[in-house]
């Protein structure tokens, strides 16, 4: 089933200067970019990026609460309440931060369940879970903890989407109505379509 995915290369991995390393993983995986651009995120853009759903705030909030207890933080003297949708709200400001904080490399990636192959080639979110192999494995640098005592994101270098639903919706986000190219890369002729 082909499939397109979202790839953010987040300030981190321009900063670092990693980009390359790291679409090299993609491309050898077998991915091919369709559409790429580097972008500065303004706040529209950052805010339309994290979901808005009490249900994502909960989940975010409850994930960083967890991580707090976990390591012997005081959720409330650190982040001002214990509420999961109030956490969730002050890390989604904490993301839209750090995603207009520089530029970003957004790619529109395609191929055979490209959806689930990127996140697969991305790792766990929070690097530290992330398995060696996966590029936030071998290069992230954070933590939980160390972004949680300064009151920020994870610097976990890249975003990929987690459904074809989820990347439909990113794409038309980041793209608009920038074209995709199609091209066949040398490679695909070995696929029955």
């Amino acid at each position: 089933m082909i499939q397109r995915s979202l790839v953010l290369m987040k300030p981190d991995a321009v900063k670092r200067g990693i980009v390359g390393e790291i679409l090299h993983r993609f491309e050898r995986a077998g991915l091919k970019m369709v559409a790429v651009k580097l972008v500065h995120a303004d706040e529209e853009l950052a805010k339309k990026h994290y979901p808005d759903s009490e249900e994502w705030k909960k989940k975010v909030g409850m994930r960083t609460i967890e991580d707090c207890e976990k390591y012997g933080i005081d959720v409330q003297e650190n982040m001002g309440t214990t509420d999961p949708i109030e956490v969730g709200n002050i890390v989604k400001k904490w993301n839209m931060d750090f995603l207009m904080s520089g530029p970003v490399m957004a790619i529109v990636f395609e191929g055979v369940n490209a959806v689930e192959r990127v996140r697969s080639l991305v790792g766990e979110t929070v690097p530290a879970k992330a398995a060696p192999g996966t590029i936030r494995g071998d290069f992230s640098l954070d933590s939980a903890i160390a972004a949680n005592r300064r009151n920020r994101t994870i610097y976990n270098l890249i975003h990929a989407s987690g459904s074809e639903e989820e990347a439909k919706e990113e794409i038309k986000l980041w793209f608009k109505e920038d074209p995709m190219l199609s091209y066949r890369r040398i490679h695909e002729d070995l696929y029955l379509y």
